[in-house]
Order: structure tokens, then C-alpha cells, then sequence
């Protein structure tokens, strides 16, 4: 396959992210003796600034990596949970169930906890040079690109709405020319205060280690966080300085499953990544590669495996500290050949296809109430997917860093003076008492983003993942297979045409459930559609390339050759470096 850009390789070092500003922050990294781990976090906290549209320096940013030294792979969660305050019968009594645009969404922000915590531990350099090019990119600005501003055009009404997000990204009351420059002064006066903290402590003999804690404590226990949680008081917020200063991320291993020769390595039940796995899992005895890349049969059977995984995940995943998740099962092979078998290779499941059963799982008890079978919702597909981006590191120690950072700006959730998104990712719980993922205080969301590791033979490590909402999964698996199955380098693998199911309860608030809908990108043949839709399943098209898709990042790291080589999807501003 032709790609539309050169594949990217190296010998020492690649980076790919989602923004080409954030890849060569993390390239200069690496150049100047830096890790993976330092780039990457680099990378992540100006993605904060050049993508603040999709992601936040106050959000969410889930982490997975390996870690040469001790040659294992962990996880950072990098996600809030919702304050002691957080009461599920606000919502119903206020909002008819909903949960509103806005500060009662906000969970603890755990972007900042994530960096800083995989840096103590597994990094080199200070906070100082982690965060050095998001502040210049805030203070100094960056020009304004056609989807930052497409994003705000898109959503100009909620902009509006909340004058700290209208003093940011509109000037005029209108979005900013596309070439003009776009500054974030507030951002960057709120991260250069985490500096002067850490060097404050530096200078009075601290260690490192000191330093990166007092940088820390800036946030989640100084000035930001006094600000954040006197916002919240004023204006009926649930935030508080005791929320705040408690607040740790999860360091744990990862979930693990192998298809054919490759281990791949996914974050826990509370994102939906233990999916990427089943799916994984239940494709396994298929004999894709004889189907054909993008024929019917092929998109046929990962759709219909997609559904029955998404059915468990809507049924099962939680925050695994208040519900009893069984992962194990869930990922056993035994198990995912019984699902498996549910796919009809000429029909299409119409709706949502049963979950696994309690029994089957190794459930000790029936769940109390078993959910009724979703009904069919329809606010449009497109908004939740701008959410998010991602970026992946990989260094000449042999580290690997893949995280997927998120929480968009145009919902609301910005404090006065601070610049940026205090997490709103509380719109991916659910107030109805019967779901797994209902809020509850200390309980964290059932999150979308999602990062990955594969690893074949012990020999080649491919981090991936992209932005999304609930096409990340899918996305992961088609590029995935595109790597493995079909033979493909990682641009190709990366560019190639996709499809995605929104057969499934989204996610996002309101989540949306549409029977049947399967998007597929122009470049499928419309003979395949064609097909498709006699087997069932409901046909709409996107452009012949769209963002909606996703945007894959991805690294193929040969151990054997030493040959490292980067992919960076078109269908945004993704771009990889490498050397």
C-alpha cells in the first residue's frame, strides 16, 4: 500500500503524538539524554495546550508502559473519582437523570498525579523540563489550525456559554483565524507555578524526587488547588481541598491476553481497554487473512465480534473497587470461543447482543438487577469521538511510554485564572442505579481512553492508540490486525481505510445507542456495503477520510533488527519523529 506520508524510522528513538508541535517537544527529549518516560510526559502535558480542545492539562491521562530496567509493564490510571460530595439523586432531582455541561460533571483531576508519578518513578529529568514546552507553547502561542478551530466552530454556542472558555478560544465572540496565533496565558502562568515550586524546593537542597512532590503539592494542594475548589463553593460545585490532597493514581500491572504470538497489554476495567483484549480474543480462531482486508466477511465478523465485547463491557466493566468485575473470565479463551460462536457469518446481530451470562463468568451472585435491554437513542454520533488524543515513545534502553490523555474544553469545566479543563470525564458515568458504572463518591467513571501495548515473541514492541470515544477499540483492532495479520507497515497500517460500529450504549452522556448504524470510510468498496447491508447491518458512509475514525499512533519497535519504525494518522494532526 502507497501511503500518503513517509514511514518514519530510526535506530535510536521514535515518537509519534497527536500534534506535530507535542512529537517534536518529546524528540528534543530524547535528544538531550532523556527517556522515554520523560518524552512522553513531555509530550502528554503540551498536548494539554496544542490540543486543548480534546485534552486537558487538569484531565484524565491513562498510562501504560514498559519499563526496560525491571522489564515489566504497568499502569498509571491517570482518572479521577467523583467527590465525597457526588450524590447520583442530584441528577435525577435537578436534571432528569442527566448529568449537565458544566462543574457538576468534574471529577478529581488526575492528569498531573499520572505525569508526575510515572516521572518519580520511572524518569529522569524534573517537572521543569517535562513542562518547559507546553509553557512556551501557552505564553508564546502556536498558530491556529483548521481543527482546533473547527472543534470551537463546532461547538461556538457552548463556548459562549461559559465566559472563561469564550475569554480563551474566542476572540470576538468568533473562533480564530486559521495561521493566527493562538495563546493560553493562563495555562501557562498555572504550570510555571508548579515550576517555581519544584525549584523553590530544589534550591533549598531538596532531591528530585522532593521537587517533583512539591510540584505536586502545587497543584493538588497550593494556590490551583485553593482556586479550583473556591470556584467550586461559589457556584455550587462538589470539589474540595480534602478531595484534592487525597487523591493518588493507581500504579498496577496490566491486563494481558495473546493473540497468536503477540502479548498485547491493555489498562484495567475502569477504561474500556480489558475490550481491545476480548475482541482480540474472540477474532483469534477466525481466519481473517483468508477473508480479505475490508471485504464483507472481514468487516462482518470484527463487527459482530466488536458488538457482543461492547455488550459485556456495557454489562460488566467498572470501577473495580466498588464492583466485582470478572476479568479473569472475561478474558479466558474457553470463554471467547463460546462468544465467538454467537457470530452468524451472514447476519447481523440488529441490536445489542446479550451479555455474558453471571454463571458462565464465575459470578458468586446474580447481579441484583439484570438491565433491560437498552433503548435505541439518537443526539448524533459525532460529537463524543473529537474527545481525546494520544501519543506513544519508544527510547534505545528498550522503554516504551503509551498514554492517552483527554478531557475536552467545550463542555465546560474551566476555572477563571487557571486556563484549562478541571475533569469532566464524571459524563462517562451513568445515573441509572442498575448500570455498573453508576456514580457514586470515591468511584471513578468507566473511562473511553485507553493505551495499549503489544509485544510479539519478546522481540518487537508496538505501543498504539488513538482519540476517539468508543471507536479507540476498534480503531486499535483494525490497525492492529493491519500490523499483524496482514503484513502491513505501521503508516499503512495506520492509514488504511476503516469502519465502526455504534451498535452499543456510547459512552458519553446522553449515551446515544444506535441498532444496527456501521460508518465505514468511502475508500470500502460500495459493492461491500452493499453486502453488508442485505446481512443486515445499517450502512452510512463517512468521507473517503475523517476524523471520526480515530487517529492512530503507532510504533513498531524490532528488537532483532533495531529498526524502529513510527506511524501518524493523516486523519488529524498526528506526526512522528524519529531517529
Amino acid at each position: 500500500m502507497t501511503t500518503m506520508r513517509p514511514e518514519v524510522a530510526g535506530t535510536q528513538h521514535v515518537v509519534s503524538t497527536g500534534h506535530n508541535f507535542a512529537s517534536q517537544a518529546a524528540f528534543n527529549i530524547l535528544e538531550d539524554g532523556g527517556n522515554a518516560i520523560d518524552a512522553g510526559i513531555c509530550a502528554g502535558i503540551a498536548l494539554g495546550v496544542l490540543q486543548s480542545d480534546l485534552v486537558s492539562v487538569g484531565g484524565v491521562a491513562p498510562i501504560i508502559a514498559y519499563i526496560a530496567k525491571t522489564q515489566e509493564i504497568v499502569t498509571v490510571a491517570g482518572l479521577g473519582w467523583w467527590p465525597r460530595k457526588a450524590d447520583v439523586d442530584y441528577f435525577h432531582r435537578e436534571h432528569g437523570g442527566a448529568i449537565p455541561s458544566g462543574i457538576m460533571r468534574t471529577v478529581i483531576p488526575a492528569a498531573p498525579d499520572a505525569w508526575i508519578t510515572a516521572l518519580e518513578r520511572w524518569g529522569t529529568r524534573s517537572f521543569a523540563d517535562v513542562a518547559e514546552a507546553a509553557i512556551r507553547f501557552a505564553r508564546d502561542g502556536f498558530p491556529m489550525n483548521h481543527l482546533l478551530q473547527g472543534s470551537v466552530a463546532r461547538n461556538i454556542d457552548s463556548y459562549r456559554s461559559f465566559p472563561a472558555h469564550a475569554q480563551i478560544f474566542l476572540r470576538d465572540d468568533a473562533p480564530y483565524e486559521i495561521g493566527e496565533i493562538f495563546r493560553q496565558t493562563d495555562t501557562a502562568a498555572s504550570l510555571q507555578y508548579m515550576v517555581d515550586e519544584e525549584r523553590a524546593a530544589l534550591g533549598r537542597g531538596a532531591s528530585r524526587r522532593d521537587g517533583l512532590r512539591a510540584a505536586h503539592a502545587a497543584f493538588y494542594r497550593g494556590d490551583i488547588a485553593k482556586r479550583i475548589t473556591d470556584y467550586h463553593a461559589e457556584h455550587g460545585g462538589w470539589l474540595t481541598m480534602e478531595d484534592l490532597a487525597e487523591y493518588r493514581s493507581e500504579v498496577e500491572p496490566a491486563q494481558t491476553t495473546r493473540y497468536g504470538d503477540v502479548d498485547v497489554y491493555a489498562c484495567g476495567p475502569w477504561c474500556q481497554g480489558p475490550a481491545l483484549l476480548q475482541s482480540l480474543n474472540l477474532l483469534e480462531d477466525f481466519d481473517l487473512k483468508s477473508m480479505g482486508h475490508n471485504s464483507p466477511a472481514y468487516i462482518h465478523t470484527l463487527t459482530e465480534a466488536l458488538k457482543l465485547v461492547m455488550a459485556d463491557r456495557d454489562c460488566y466493566y467498572s470501577d473495580p473497587r466498588y464492583v466485582e468485575v470478572p476479568m479473569q473470565r472475561l478474558l479466558a479463551k474457553d470463554y471467547a470461543k463460546t462468544r465467538a460462536a454467537m457470530i452468524d457469518a451472514g447476519k447481523a446481530w440488529l441490536e445489542l447482543p446479550p451479555a455474558g451470562d453471571w454463571q458462565t463468568l464465575g459470578l458468586a451472585h446474580e447481579p441484583p438487577v439484570r438491565r433491560e435491554r437498552p433503548k435505541p437513542k439518537d443526539t448524533g454520533t459525532d460529537a463524543a469521538a473529537m474527545d481525546t488524543t494520544y501519543l506513544c515513545v519508544v527510547d534505545q534502553q528498550g522503554n516504551v511510554f503509551s498514554a492517552t490523555p483527554s478531557d475536552g474544553s467545550y463542555n465546560g469545566g474551566i476555572v477563571p485564572g487557571l486556563g484549562f479543563v478541571i475533569s469532566g470525564r464524571g459524563t462517562q458515568s451513568w445515573t441509572d442505579p442498575k448500570h455498573p458504572s453508576v456514580l457514586a463518591p470515591g468511584k471513578r467513571p468507566r473511562l473511553t481512553p485507553n493505551p495499549a501495548i503489544a509485544v510479539q515473541r519478546g522481540e518487537r514492541f508496538v505501543p498504539l492508540g488513538t482519540p476517539g470515544g468508543d471507536v479507540q477499540v476498534q480503531a486499535m483492532v483494525q490497525t492492529f490486525l493491519n500490523l499483524f495479520v496482514f503484513g502491513m507497515g505501521p503508516q499503512a497500517a495506520v492509514e488504511a481505510p476503516r469502519f465502526a460500529s455504534y451498535s452499543f450504549p456510547d459512552s458519553f452522556e446522553p449515551h446515544d445507542y444506535h441498532p444496527g448504524l456501521l460508518k465505514m470510510e468511502a475508500r470500502i468498496d460500495a459493492a461491500t456495503g452493499e453486502q453488508l447491508t442485505a446481512m443486515g447491518h445499517r450502512i452510512e458512509w463517512w468521507p473517503d477520510m475523517v476524523w471520526l475514525a480515530g487517529s492512530m499512533c503507532i510504533i513498531d519497535d524490532n528488537r532483532i533488527t533495531g529498526l524502529k519504525r513510527g506511524g501518524a494518522d493523516p486523519r488529524r494532526l498526528a506526526y512522528a519523529l524519529g531517529w
